[in-house]
């Protein structure tokens, strides 16, 4: 799982939702899995021989052999599995509001109380996943984009249909519904298509939408309304290590800066209790991100952790106390503060991934929680005696969790003497004595992070191929302090995460368990680039290498990625408007050295991205195809930054078993 935006900020980074990463599964977007939960649909019986796997129609496979439908069977019942998470409590009737998929795609769903059925509550051709519900419950606003082009518009919720409050057009925003539930405060590029303007609106009266303030850049979110609707909280979102909260007047539009501008601080979540006091989380005075107060310009520590982030936060609706979580090396620890005795309490929790927290105005607690034998789900803790509640139970299509391997965290030092770390799930050693093949999965961002989550259908590649997977945490990578995610910043830095792998592949050539000749590469968005530069720089080590939604060429994905996020994204990797950095962009790029590309290609891609653009694959796998080399591609027509829709993902993850089943293990299906 990846962390991501936390206070409202735009995804910046390139995180990738298909892949196990911390963002994707309890923070909206919703969870996405490497193989993702599938129902079998559009799978017909071609003529021949072979029964043979058919494409949906939104799909352009090129070059990919064709499949058979023992691929099929062999995934059952892997990939019958599905999580659920939680996105709002339901104020009047007291149910948990979740994300789950039952047909094509992700959709709201209500649980009236613990274990009982899940009611589906949208039913939309494209993933619903955020909803948002008015204090006295009396209005729920509901974002949602359309193919995945995260154009996301705000609608309201009635009898099952959504009601468009924003222009259908441009890019918007939730940002909070006032304490009194009048307005919600949002985001929209409707002016200029780039800039995050900031608005307010009645969600009853479409008409009385308005814009307070504009502004310049993709960065900027509303945070939280200050009593009395007069003033609110708003950020604007620069780098993972800046970002800058303001006081916004919603008469005059006027911004007043809470923190120094002049400071290089990033905050995380944000929100404002029912006396004024505004909570934040900050890296003020510290490598790590801690829970405190912002007052008078000054930040105050409340709940130190001084090793670790305080990646989440939220405060109860009375302001009596505070949920937050705290990353310890991927490892999620649940705590309550009580905001007036400073009091912590830990809620016992096993290892795993925590997120999504949602408090109700009653009090409970809900979040999602998942970890290596336990399948994504949602949680609840009464926070008087902080028992933990199991919500829903999300099938796992008829297999045991508790039977699956935990995760091992590997560390080693890489070319320049930083230690680096990531989580190794290895096959079962007496099911599968010696040297076993490995994967490689490089998580998206690169502000990001892989952590030990639950693996959904992957457990197939360990509990039924042998092969043994492996998540690293290259510099760059959230979650270990703002030195090291800015040890990848910029053009000239940025070889140095890639030469990261090389120091995982020298520790697993040493490694008696793991078969160094029989070592594939995968990732997604900022981790396909990875994949490209792997399987440039350690071909001869390697043989595949997955690359989804990737980024071949820094320059050209710089200018044709959309204009509310190339900002954002050029703080990162370099501008290439300044000549000095173009000619670096272009020379560690891996389209520069496509002609090193020597080992066979897989490339995925969605026709919709709005972060990663379709002819970053496009071009790479025409060029590698010039070069005699060897180049799947996968194309849809109706997807985004990853594939959400279930027909479309069961056929990316039958042609990546037959990708690997061919040049991993040298034996594809048949």
């Amino acid at each position: 799982m990846a962390r991501g935006a936390a206070w409202g900020k735009p995804v910046a980074a390139c995180a990738f939702p298909i892949y196990a990463l911390r963002q994707s599964l309890y923070r909206k977007p919703h969870p996405m899995r490497l193989l993702a939960a599938t129902a079998l649909t559009a799978i017909l019986l071609a003529s021949g021989a072979t029964a043979q796997i058919t494409k949906p129609a939104a799909i352009t496979a090129d070059g990919v052999p064709a499949l058979p439908i023992s691929l099929v069977e062999a995934l059952r019942p892997y990939a019958e599995s599905r999580g659920a998470s939680p996105v709002a409590w339901n104020p009047v009737d007291r149910s948990l509001i979740i994300t789950t998929r039952f047909a094509n795609v992700n959709q709201l769903h209500s649980v009236a109380g613990p274990m009982m059925a899940r009611r589906q509550i949208t039913f939309e051709a494209d993933r619903t996943g955020s909803a948002y519900y008015s204090p006295s419950g009396d209005v729920m606003v509901v974002q949602k984009d359309v193919g995945g082009g995260e154009f996301f518009q705000l609608y309201t919720l009635k009898d099952g249909r959504l009601t468009l409050l924003t222009d259908g057009k441009s890019r918007n925003g939730f940002g909070a519904f006032s304490a009194d539930g009048r307005l919600i405060g949002y985001t929209s590029t409707k002016r200029t298509g780039q800039d995050n303007d900031l608005y307010v609106m009645d969600p009853r009266n479409p008409g009385s939408a308005r814009m307070v303030a504009q502004v310049k850049g993709g960065g900027w979110s509303f945070v939280d309304f200050l009593p009395g609707n007069s003033h609110a909280v708003v950020g604007n979102y620069t780098s993972v290590q800046k970002s800058d909260l303001y006081d916004l007047n919603l008469t005059t539009g006027a911004l007043t800066p809470l923190s120094d501008r002049a400071k290089p601080i990033s905050y995380g979540d944000a929100h404002v209790a029912p006396d004024g006091t505004l909570w934040v989380l900050s890296d003020e005075g510290s490598d790590f991100k801690r829970l405190g107060i912002l007052k008078g310009g000054v930040f105050t520590a409340v709940a130190p952790e001084p090793t670790w982030d305080v990646e989440e936060f939220k405060l109860s609706k009375d302001g009596s106390f505070i949920a937050y979580i705290v990353n310890e090396a991927g490892i999620s620890r649940l705590k309550l503060l009580d905001t007036k005795t400073r009091r912590v309490r830990a809620v016992p929790l096993p290892n795993g991934v925590a997120g999504g927290l949602e408090i109700a105005s009653w009090g409970a607690v809900a979040f999602g929680f998942s970890g290596p034998k336990v399948s994504g789900d949602a949680m609840v803790v009464d926070p008087a005696t902080l028992k933990v509640t199991q919500w829903t139970a999300s099938e796992t299509g008829g297999l045991d969790p508790a039977r699956n391997v935990d995760a091992e965290l590997v560390t080693v030092k890489s070319f320049d003497g930083e230690p680096v770390s990531g989580f190794l799930f290895r096959p079962d050693p007496a099911k599968f004595p010696g040297k076993r093949p490995l994967i490689i999965d490089i998580h998206g961002g690169p502000e990001g992070q892989s952590t030990p989550g639950y693996r959904g259908a992957a457990n197939y590649y360990l509990n039924t191929l042998g092969i043994a997977l492996f998540y690293p945490n290259v510099r760059g990578s959230t979650g270990y302090g703002k030195r090291f995610v800015s040890l990848d910043n910029g053009p000239f830095k940025r070889e140095d995460s890639v030469k990261d792998i090389g120091a995982f592949l020298d520790h697993f050539a040493k490694d008696g368990a793991i078969d160094a000749a029989k070592v594939g590469v995968q990732g997604g968005s900022y981790g396909g680039y990875m994949c490209y530069a792997s399987a440039i720089r350690y071909g001869a080590r390697l043989k595949g290498a997955n690359c989804i939604v990737a980024i071949s060429n820094f320059v050209t994905f710089l200018e044709n990625t959309q204009g509310y996020r190339r900002d954002l994204r050029r703080v990162e990797y370099g501008d290439e408007r300044v000549a000095e950095q173009k000619a670096k962009l272009i020379e560690i790029s891996p389209m520069t050295r496509v002609a090193e590309l020597k080992i066979p290609l897989m490339v995925v891609t969605g026709a919709n991205d709005p972060r990663v653009p379709a002819s970053e694959a496009d071009q790479i796998v025409k060029a590698v195809r010039a070069n005699g080399g060897t180049a799947w591609h996968i194309l849809a027509a109706d997807e985004g930054h990853g594939y959400a829709k279930k027909e479309n993902r069961d056929y990316q993850n039958y042609a990546t078993l037959q990708f690997w089943q061919t040049n991993l293990l040298g034996s594809p299906a048949k």
